[in-house]
Formats: structure tokens, C-alpha cells, sequence
């Protein structure tokens, strides 16, 4: 009887309650949200209608597995699955027979393993008819399974050709068969709003064992990357012939593609220079290309950061960070002093601005980014989780002294114990989508992690007021009224200065916060660069002086022995408002910002504590990982 009485009542309830409300409210039918709906004078919801970036995601954009010679054919016997698997979390059992996991799985991976001879480990390894029918790929497969000596004598051939530029193997049936795979493997484990897989190649140019190589990244699906085959350094040294075939890739697609150039540090002067690359004198026309392909630059990894250096920056303490300074990347040619400033992400952009005003176009406008450039199919970029760069550097108690980079002068040799855990991009995006990801990247809203996952936002405006940045909406805001990292700022009004709101927030699972920091860069009247940097909020109630800077180290809690440290020193959070004192508006200028952790032990420190063996003596004990934002351009 209770039952019936509330059943009634609720009926008699729900007619009065349609009966009084609204006809557009009654009607059980879908209705369309229009433009008018979102444009009225008062919406009582302020996220209706949201459009702008409000979601971070990391991955990796430069990444090999066993389709690599340079992985495949020296241990690494994890595939495209396996990576795409660990990258979206799960546990696999490494190269080396080792259980390992992320601590968190990544939103999107690139897999961009080498054009040139894509695919050769496995056909070696299966005995493929269409690699034993050609004469070398005969002897390749017999060295390669002749024991160590007969490997080494394969590899080094195969190095050989490769900074040569004679391709010894040419197979269109098998180098089509080998891509399609490829391509439809992304596409499979592509999961548009959960996790991304996208597909790329690296082309790997070395003219004379000088570092230009570049990853090139796709928008696109298997529908429209299955119609080309990887451009190779076989094809041409030349970063202009990379960029004219990815023009004849999207006019005959209409698919979308980007170039990241990475490891400047190892060109000897090649990556960032005031000519093209036969040596003539840049054009404009070459600038405009170059910026057109390449928007940005992956400058940290594991073979070293390149930020800056201490020779470019002296009076910044942090720049001596996971230096790699001797040689180009095979040990070939030693490091000279003059290289230094065509090979860092700092001095580029500062010689970017000096290019703009003599050429029209700015060739080196390219927003941060970082990857892991892992070969092991295991994208670890944690100083307690490295995983190393190849097969024979996973975690070992010898794998410290094993040469990354042979040469016959000792003093150019880099060892595994200077490979560095880094890195990671992140891009602002609305969505985990290729499309969306591709978009961050394309308008340069990403940034740069060595490893860690700071979450970093940054906008610059000319009426932004100091208490803004503490606002929750400082987000929409900075978009409404200003514009994010990878933007340019224009017509400076009458009297005024940039305004930055900056935000740095820790990584959930890691160290604190020590600084954030706006490193500027300026062209004089004089046609001269300059470059300062500004302590712009610093942890543990330290002060800031009358010259923007912080002379006092946010200290350390890490126990060497141990391993270990405790956030009881440094912020979880750093917020600033911050107007540029020395703005001229007469100057093009570009800044970025700069975020530290508090020290924490470096991966080789864990790999002491862990086996048991001596620190390594080339390398710091500790390491203030970090992430660098795309910069903003002032043009006047």
C-alpha cells in the first residue's frame, strides 16, 4: 500500500512538474547546440562552449624497436607491440630477460625507427628469401650469424655505408611490404582519447659522421602513409630533399607532415649554421622552408641536452647539464670551441633572430621539445627506471663502461654512464587525438622534460596585473587576452612591457620544485644577440634580487648510499607574474621558460645503490632534472 502511494505520488508529481515546465524542457527529443546558443550575454556555465587547450599529455616522438639495424641487429628483440604495449602501461620482460613497467603509462608514442634498411634484423634473422637473393644481403645474413667477429665486421660495414650514402640494399617488394606492417600496426593500437599512436621515421643523414638527423612525424592513418615509402639518407644528405618529399607526400595525400631535427650537439657545427647545407649563403626562401618543416627542435635525449653550454652561457650556473662536447656522433671529428654556438637550442634561437632581421624569414623559430631516442623498444626516461639506449646498456652492474660512441682517441669516447634518462614532450591539446597532438606540435604549444612530468603553462600579454595568475581562470584569460608558449607578441603599446602568468606544477610521482626561470634572448640595434635570465619564483621563501637572481641554491636531501631524498625542501607548486624591466620595443626578442626540480640521485647513483657497485667518476652524482617551454616572440 506504502509502495502504491509513493508510485502515485511521483507520477502526479512528474505531471505537474512537466505540466509547469518549459516546451523546450518537456519534449524528450535531442536538441542542437548552435553558435547563438554559446554566444548569449549570460551563460551560467563557464566551461559551455570551451575551445582552447586544457589537457596535457606526454609522450615520445623519437623511439626504436628491433625494425632499427642499430637495435635489431645488436641485441634488441622487442618489437613495434612490445613498445606500444609498455608505453600504454603494461609490464614486459625486457631484452635482457628483466620485468619492467612505467609508473604511469604515456598518452601518445611515435614510433620512428631508421628509413635506412627498416626492417633488416628480422629478415636476418628469418632467413628471408628476398634478403638472401641479394648478394650482400647473402653476406650480411652469413656474418651476422657467424659468431660475435662476423656481427662486429656486418655492423661496421653497414656504419660505413650509412656515412657514406650508398645504400647496399634496395628491395621495393621487400621495403613495401615492411612499411605497410608498420603503418597498420599504429593504426591499431591508435585509441583516439585514450592512447595515441602515431607513425614517423627517422632519416638519418651523416655526412663525415656529423649529426643532422631528424624524425619526421605524420598526422596521418595507414590509408595515407601506406602511399609512400621513408625518404633515407640514401636518397640525399640534403635537409632540402627530406623537406621536398614530404611536400610531394601531402600535395599527393593530402596528409600532414612535420620534421624534428635533434642532437645538434653532435653536428660539429652543421645543425644550426648561417648557410644551407651545400655551404652557399641562406636565402630567405630556404628560411622560410626550413621553419615551415621543422617548428621544433627536440633538444634534450638521451645522447646529451642541448639547451646551451657553458662557453655560450657563462653566467648560467644550470648550463653545464648532461653535457655531450667531445666529438661529432662517430668519434671521428673532435670538438672545436667555434662549433659550440650552431649546435645549442639557445644560441639557435638567438641566431634566429639576427637571420629574421637580415632575411625576412626566421629559419630557427622552432618551439622545445624532448625524446627518449631509446633502441631497446622500452621508452624509460626515469632516473630510477632507465632502461638504457640499447640492449647491451640495460641495467647491468657493468654496463657503466661500455662505449656509446667508440673512437681511436680515448679522450672522444663517451660512455654509458654519460647517456642521460631524458626525455619527454608534452603538448596542450583539448583531446588525445592525432589530430590534436599533431595540432599542439604544428603551433608549437609543447615542451621539454628531461624525464620528469612538470606540468608547465605559460602566457604572455601586455595587460596582464599581478593578481591574475592566482585566479582559476588565469587559463582562459592567458588565451583571451594573450597568447601561450609558441606565440608571438606584436605592437607593443605605448609605454608598455610583455606581461607573463606562469605556472609550474611537480610531478605527482617525483622532486619538488627549486625555480622557474624566463631566459630571454635580444637583437640590439647593432645587429648583436644578448641573453639573460631572470629568477622569476623561487622555493622555500629564498628572495630574488635587484638583478632577478637567486645566489642561493635551493640545497639537497639526497643520500648518496642510499638512493634516496625527501621533498622537505623545494615547492610542489611556483606561480609568478612577471613584466620584462629591461623591454626595449624596438628589439625582437624571444623567451622561455625554464623550470628546475631540487636535486635528486642520478640513474647511475640508483645503479650504485642497487648492485652494489662504485659511483662512476664522469658524471655528477646527483642531477636537477627539468622542463623548458617552447619560447614566445616579441617582433616589432
Amino acid at each position: 500500500m506504502k509502495l502504491r502511494t509513493l508510485v502515485i505520488g511521483f507520477l502526479a508529481w512528474m505531471a505537474l512538474g512537466l505540466a509547469a515546465a518549459p516546451a523546450h524542457l518537456s519534449a524528450q527529443v535531442e536538441t542542437e547546440v548552435t553558435a547563438e546558443d554559446l554566444t548569449q550575454e549570460r551563460i551560467y556555465s563557464p566551461y559551455a562552449g570551451r575551445d582552447y587547450p586544457d589537457q596535457v599529455l606526454f609522450g615520445d616522438t623519437h623511439f626504436h624497436t628491433n625494425l632499427s639495424f642499430d637495435a635489431g641487429l645488436v641485441g634488441t628483440r622487442l618489437t613495434m607491440d612490445e613498445g606500444y604495449r609498455f608505453a600504454r602501461g603494461e609490464m614486459v620482460i625486457s631484452n635482457t630477460g628483466q620485468p619492467v613497467q612505467l609508473i604511469r603509462p604515456l598518452d601518445f608514442l611515435v614510433i620512428t625507427d631508421h628509413s635506412e634498411l627498416i626492417g633488416l634484423a628480422p629478415m636476418v634473422q628469418r632467413s628471408d628469401p628476398l634478403l638472401l637473393a641479394d648478394p650482400w644481403g647473402k653476406w650480411i645474413h652469413e656474418r651476422f650469424n657467424a659468431g660475435p667477429e662476423g656481427r662486429m665486421e656486418a655492423f661496421a660495414n653497414i656504419l660505413e655505408l650509412g656515412v657514406k650514402g650508398d645504400n647496399p640494399f634496395s628491395n621495393d617488394e621487400a621495403a613495401r611490404s615492411i612499411w605497410l606492417d608498420f603503418v597498420t600496426k599504429a593504426d591499431t593500437y591508435n585509441e583516439p582519447g585514450r592512447f595515441t599512436a602515431m607513425t614517423g621515421f627517422e632519416w638519418t643523414s651523416t655526412p663525415d659522421g656529423d649529426n643532422l638527423h631528424r624524425v619526421v612525424i605524420f598526422r596521418d592513418g595507414a590509408d595515407r602513409t601506406s602511399q609512400t615509402l621513408p625518404f633515407s639518407s640514401f636518397d640525399s644528405f640534403d635537409p632540402q630533399d627530406l623537406w621536398r618529399y614530404l611536400a610531394t607526400y601531402e600535395e599527393r595525400t593530402a596528409g600532414q607532415a612535420i620534421v624534428i631535427p635533434h642532437n645538434g650537439n653532435l653536428s660539429n657545427g652543421l645543425m644550426f649554421g648561417e648557410t644551407m647545407f651545400g655551404g652557399d649563403p641562406m636565402t630567405r626562401a630556404y628560411a622560410e622552408q626550413r621553419i615551415r618543416w621543422e617548428p621544433l627542435h627536440e633538444m634534450t635525449q638521451i645522447k646529451g641536452d642541448e639547451e646551451t653550454h657553458p662557453l655560450l652561457s657563462p653566467e648560467d650556473e644550470f648550463a653545464d647539464f648532461e653535457s655531450w662536447d667531445v666529438a661529432n656522433l662517430d668519434g671521428s671529428g673532435a670538438k672545436e670551441d667555434w662549433m659550440l654556438q650552431y649546435e645549442y637550442a639557445r644560441s639557435a634561437l638567438k641566431l634566429g633572430l639576427k637571420l629574421g632581421a637580415e632575411l625576412g624569414a626566421n629559419p630557427y623559430k622552432f618551439g622545445m621539445t624532448g625524446a627518449s631516442d631509446s633502441h631497446t623498444a622500452l621508452s624509460t626516461t626515469r632516473e630510477e627506471n632507465y632502461f638504457g639506449k640499447y640492449q647491451s646498456t640495460e641495467p647491468s652492474p657493468d654496463r657503466h663502461n661500455n662505449e656509446v660512441i667508440p673512437a681511436d682517441d680515448p679522450a672522444l669516447r663517451i660512455m654509458t654512464s654519460q647517456e642521460a634518462a631524458a626525455g619527454l614532450v608534452a603538448v596542450w591539446a583539448r583531446e588525445n587525438t592525432r589530430g590534436e597532438i599533431f595540432g599542439a606540435m604544428k603551433r608549437k604549444e609543447v615542451y621539454a622534460t628531461t624525464g620528469t612530468r612538470i606540468r608547465v603553462r605559460v602566457f604572455a600579454g601586455w595587460d596582464f596585473e599581478a593578481g591574475e595568475v592566482s585566479r582559476p581562470d588565469f587559463i582562459s584569460q592567458g588565451y583571451r587576452r594573450g597568447v601561450p608558449m609558441g606565440g608571438d607578441l606584436r605592437d607593443a603599446p605605448a609605454g608598455g612591457a610583455p606581461s607573463f602568468m606562469i605556472r609550474a606544477l611537480r610531478d605527482p610521482d617525483g622532486a619538488n620544485l627549486d625555480r622557474m626561470q624566463v631566459i630571454k634572448g635580444w637583437l640590439d640595434a647593432n645587429g648583436e644577440t644578448h641573453e639573460r635570465i631572470y629568477d622569476i619564483a623561487v622555493s622555500d621563501g629564498r628572495q630574488v634580487g635587484a638583478d632577478g637572481r637567486t645566489r642561493e641554491p635551493v640545497g639537497s636531501t639526497v643520500d648518496i648510499a642510499t638512493a634516496t631524498f625527501t621533498n622537505t625542501i623545494g615547492d610542489p607548486l611556483l606561480a609568478a607574474h612577471w613584466v620584462d624591466p629591461d623591454f626595449d620595443p624596438s628589439e625582437p626578442a624571444f623567451y622561455y621558460v625554464r623550470v628546475l626540480e631540487i636535486p635528486t640521485p642520478r640513474w647511475t647513483t640508483y645503479d650504485a645503490a642497487f648492485f652494489g657497485i662504485p659511483l662512476p667518476d664522469n658524471v655528477p652524482a646527483t642531477v636537477q632534472d627539468r622542463a623548458y617551454t617552447s619560447p614566445i616572440w616579441y617582433t616589432p
